[in-house]
């Protein structure tokens, strides 16, 4: 017997015998329940249990082997699965309709809180702004009224010369003019020393002399300096000869950039013979114009600008101030201060007492200085004693209490030190401080440290004055609040950016005058000057590839680009600057007034005749040289 003549049946359904054994059958079940074969009595009973009858059949033989229970499906209503889907679904709907309300809810109150912030903050800066503007414009008038009174510190043109011709040092023979010679050689050296300027009175001698020195490779920029500024000395009663050599080297300068290097660097620093000769000619040129014209406003401009930036705080530290023109060097934080006016004693100079206002933020060296310019105010700063030289001491009482920067009462803040301040030593307002010179305060140092340790202790911690970097914070302060108001303060700094205006409005008035007294069309305007720019011409259009920006790089490479001067070279300048919203806080501070300044930069004072500027040139240069021929003989 084999498994194709075994037939099994599961009810009416046949099934597929694949495996006939001796006591084992194996077959395919249908994947379907089929129905049942037979209507017994039996089988109906069992109809409710769902088991159907396997039934093998060989030939005409059935057997029945036993049952096949296929599980029935459960048929779930209608009713049931609508709401078991439609309910979750509506739970999501209305969860998400929820959250959303709330995070709308919680983003319309951080709006509100934010824009309440900003209400607060608009109302602070203009109220600030306001209050500053007053303040300022009262201080105007009495800082134009002090200025219009004090003595402008012209020098002599000896010292004038010899600051602009040579490093200044006491020791150095290029500005004591004192060479030792033995009494025997002097006869010597004064006759080696004439024919040696018989020699600079030849040209060709002197220009090839000049150019065989530069050709050393021991031949430095100071020496290079000092050559120059002993040439002009030497030749300076003949300035009409010295612009001879000067022009015939500055011609080959200019042939030697424009062929062989970038032509915008020349002149940018004095590194040859020719342009450290350049300056100090100009520099002689200038003179009389500096004391009859421009100086006196430019004087009363640096006055002026000290007087703004010290009237607020400035970070001795990081040389920030509150008040200033540069927006890099802008106090970003509200500092807490008041005015205090200081009735100042000078040891050893009388018991006149002089008023001095400071801040009570200011630290011990920042005092010291304001109170010397006060005290010294008649005397050149050349003459006047340094910070260090000077101790300050303050007398609340019967005894006194010298104060300094740094001393073992300095608030530490981890490994950082803030130096000591006026409010640190609880100074008040006219209280009497006493200034005295080191050498007469040995009694004072008893209660003080001595000069080591105080340098022990700027040594050993850092130190900050108002405001303590950043990136040095303590994380352990830190925390998540603060730490989020302090981010949005610094967020919002820009605001401080309105003290830039302020400062503008009171510095105006002085702007105004220095360029118009360097600018004004209806002023004489300095022939070396004109010279010097027409040459600049004449020679751009001998060379193909000198356009008008290179041309204008060589007439202000000379000057340094802080507010005062980017604001005076954009005046000066032929091209339109565009300003937008990514412009530079300090071209956008002056931008309505530059277009104010070009109108007065077009030069028209000389002929513009070339022969006529010669003699008009050559005529001053005999002037220049007849007014200072007693006061060059001390150079």
């Amino acid at each position: 017997m084999t498994a194709r003549e075994a037939e099994a049946f599961v009810g009416d359904a046949s099934c597929n015998v694949t495996i006939l054994q001796d006591d084992k059958l194996f077959l395919y079940a249908p994947s379907t329940q089929p129905r049942s074969r037979s209507k017994s009595k039996r089988q109906r009973r069992d109809a409710a249990s769902d088991l159907l009858e396997l039934v093998v059949k060989f030939g005409n033989r059935e057997w029945l082997v036993g049952s096949v229970y296929y599980a029935r499906k459960e048929q779930v209503p209608l009713a049931i699965i609508i709401p078991a889907v439609i309910l979750p679904m509506l739970l999501f709907i209305a969860m998400s309709v929820y959250c959303y309300r709330r995070k709308s809810q919680q983003a319309e109150r951080e709006y509100e809180k934010v824009r309440h912030q900003l209400e607060n903050l608009e109302e602070s800066v203009r109220d600030r702004c306001k209050k500053e503007f007053t303040d300022l414009m009262i201080e105007m008038e009495d800082n134009t009224s002090e200025l219009s009174e004090a003595r402008i510190p012209f020098l002599d043109y000896r010292t004038y010369a010899d600051r602009n011709f040579f490093l200044t040092s006491k020791d150095d023979v290029m500005s004591t003019g004192k060479q030792p010679i033995p009494e025997g050689r002097r006869a010597t050296v004064t006759q080696a020393l004439n024919q040696f300027s018989n020699l600079l009175n030849s040209k060709t001698f002197l220009i090839n002399f000049i150019r065989t020195l530069e050709s050393r490779p021991d031949f430095n920029a100071r020496a290079r300096s000092d050559f120059a500024s002993l040439l002009t000395v030497a030749l300076h009663g003949k300035l009409e000869y010295y612009t001879d050599i000067m022009r015939t080297l500055l011609l080959e300068l200019m042939d030697e950039h424009v062929n062989s290097k970038n032509p915008k660097l020349m002149l940018r620093r004095s590194e040859t013979v020719v342009e450290r000769m350049l300056c100090n000619w100009m520099s002689i040129c200038l003179y009389q114009f500096l004391r009859d014209t421009a100086g006196e406003p430019l004087y009363k401009l640096f006055k002026a600008l000290k007087h703004q930036v010290e009237k607020g705080p400035v970070d001795a530290n990081m040389k920030k101030a509150k008040y200033t023109l540069n927006d890099t060097g802008l106090l970003g934080d509200d500092v807490e201060y008041s005015v205090l006016t200081l009735q100042v004693l000078v040891h050893g100079e009388g018991p006149d007492v002089t008023p001095v206002k400071v801040l009570n933020c200011d630290t011990i060296s920042q005092v010291k200085e304001k109170i010397i310019d006060q005290v010294y105010r008649n005397l050149p700063y050349s003459q006047r004693p340094k910070v260090d030289s000077v101790a300050l001491e303050w007398r609340p009482g019967s005894t006194g209490q010298i104060l300094s920067d740094l001393d073992l009462t300095s608030q530490k803040e981890g490994r950082w030190k803030r130096l000591n301040t006026l409010a640190h030593y609880n100074v008040r307002d006219n209280a009497t401080l006493v200034l005295s010179r080191v050498l007469h305060t040995q009694s004072f140092h008893q209660n003080q440290d001595s000069y080591e340790e105080r340098n022990a202790l700027l040594e050993e911690d850092n130190t900050f004055h108002l405001v303590r970097p950043a990136d040095e914070m303590d994380e352990v302060k830190s925390k998540r609040g603060s730490m989020k108001d302090k981010a949005m303060t610094k967020a919002i700094t820009e605001i401080y950016l309105t003290r830039l205006l302020s400062v503008k409005g009171t510095l105006q008035q002085f702007v105004d005058d220095f360029f118009r007294s360097v600018l004004s069309a209806n002023l004489a305007v300095p022939p070396a000057v004109k010279y010097f720019f027409d040459f600049l011409d004449e020679q751009a259009l001998r060379h193909d590839n000198v356009d008008e920006e290179t041309l204008h790089i060589w007439k202000t490479n000379r000057e340094s680009q802080e507010v005062k001067c980017t604001t005076f070279m954009d005046a000066c300048t032929k091209t339109e600057h565009k300003l937008s919203r990514d412009s530079p806080s300090n071209k956008l501070l002056y931008a309505k007034e530059i277009s104010a300044y070009k109108k007065m930069q077009i030069i028209q004072s000389l002929d513009e005749d070339p022969a006529a500027q010669s003699k008009q040139l050559t005529l001053r240069l005999q002037q220049i040289a007849a007014a200072l021929e007693n006061k060059v003989t001390d150079l």
